[in-house]
């Protein structure tokens, strides 16, 4: 996901309506100089993100004098995707790009996308143990590899130290108590609320393009073991009970008085940061928002209400867009960059996002981080989108969820009428072809 510009979500359109833009936009290609391998890479990296890439990239470039790399940014969202496809449909596509994990099985492996040469990946130290085991078999496809995880970006729940402590739920090291189980999740919004006079909890409810009310659900859901598609992506599997336990307890929230009834992206950040609630759920990505606002804040897992530790999340990864051509120096550069990046992903952690290269896990400067490190742990426990066209960030079943479920957090829909037409909108999606060409 990456920490989001405001303005982002008004990028977020239904792919099938995008599929007929072109590629003009993007960065006007350089010629390599003389005797240097000619490198392209796209990515969808703005705000606090694009200045760790930035930063990223240039030390790349000053370790690899013989690899001209040219990095152009795209608008995040549907616009990236659609550029993508063309590209590889056109067979000139870039030698590396960032997509999101969840969007890997609708975007025609095969056809839009090159597999990656995995020997030669491991020529540079990178190996598939060096991966959590799930999210590396999801960038596998008909028995090869055409994704590399980079990250992944999970919901986390953000604390507001100083009101968590005077509602005594702080260890004595300063860190969040354990609130696993909604019983015990809701008596703390309640001891919160006691502290400030206002609602606990605060994540987007509402908005143009509102996906926060299907990340939270999303969230719940999976704790109970719920999956919203078929394993291959191209079948209906909501199952209505796990599913209104999840939407009553989201709708409970905001009629108890314990979360932020009416409140769009930007203001739910501006809510957290002025101090006014205890809680805040969202992606890790708005960090350095905070960070840079001065909150005392920290970041934890959001808890376990319903029995298991999942929580909603997507990955960045790279891969190789179809090139009529792919081979030689520029594919053995792209390997090389792609393996240089993951080997180098502390900088990347600086933004929240949770490397996927375990090692990185270990490593005594990104321990350091805080509270960057503290939530790693989940990176074994991420709930991303079953397989499909239409799933995964910037998707159009985030947003079509997202309007379905927001009406629960605001009041505009029962849990029993929002679970009716969510499955009506995904029977629709199901029978929706990819307007790129994938199978499913």
């Amino acid at each position: 996901m990456g920490r989001p510009a405001l303005n982002r979500r008004q990028a977020l359109t239904a792919m099938g309506g995008a599929a007929a833009a072109g590629v003009a936009g993007c960065a006007a290609p350089r010629t390599a100089d003389a005797g240097r391998t000619r490198l392209r890479y796209w990515h969808l990296f703005g705000g606090g993100d694009g200045i760790n890439m930035l930063a990223m990239l240039d030390a790349f470039r000053a370790e690899h004098p013989g690899i001209a790399l040219e990095a152009a940014t795209l608008q995040w969202g549907a616009p990236y995707y659609t550029k993508l496809a063309m590209a590889g449909a056109g067979g000139r596509a870039p030698e590396v790009a960032v997509l999101h994990l969840a969007r890997l099985a609708g975007f025609a492996p095969g056809r839009l996308l090159d597999p990656f040469d995995l020997d030669l990946l491991a020529e540079h130290g990178v190996r598939e143990a060096d991966f959590p085991p799930g999210i590396w078999r999801r960038g596998a496809v008909g028995g090869r590899q055409y994704a590399i995880p980079l990250d992944t970006h999970p919901m986390v729940l953000f604390y507001n130290t100083e009101v968590c402590a005077k509602a005594g739920l702080l260890a004595p090291d300063g860190t969040l108590e354990p609130l696993d189980g909604a019983d015990r999740f809701t008596a703390a919004l309640r001891a919160v609320r006691d502290v400030t006079g206002r609602p606990a909890l605060v994540t987007e409810t509402l908005g143009s393009d509102c996906v926060g009310p299907w990340r939270l659900f999303s969230t719940l859901y999976s704790q109970l073991g719920g999956a919203v598609l078929g394993p291959d992506g191209t079948s209906l599997a909501l199952d209505d009970a796990k599913a209104l336990t999840a939407l009553e307890y989201m709708r409970a929230l905001v009629e108890q008085g314990l979360a932020v009834r009416r409140v769009d992206y930007p203001g739910a950040v501006g809510v957290f940061s002025n101090g006014a609630t205890g809680f805040y759920l969202n992606g890790e990505w708005e960090i350095s928002s905070f960070l840079t606002a001065g909150v005392p804040f920290s970041v934890t897992r959001v808890p376990g209400l319903f029995g298991r530790p999942t929580v909603q999340a997507d990955c960045h990864a790279f891969v190789l867009p179809h090139q009529d051509r792919r081979g030689g120096p520029p594919d053995e550069a792209a390997h090389a960059f792609v393996a240089w990046m993951l080997r180098h992903t502390v900088e990347w952690a600086k933004g929240g996002h949770v490397p996927a290269y375990l090692p990185t896990l270990r490593r005594p400067d990104y321990l350091a981080l805080s509270p960057q490190s503290a939530y790693r742990s989940v990176v074994d426990d991420v709930a991303l989108d079953e397989p499909a066209w239409f799933a995964g960030s910037a998707s159009v079943m985030w947003i079509e969820l997202g309007a379905v479920f927001s009406g629960v957090l605001t009041g505009s829909r029962t849990p029993r009428n929002a679970l009716a037409e969510a499955k009506a909108r995904l029977r629709t999606l199901l029978d929706t072809p990819n307007p790129f060409g994938g199978t499913r």
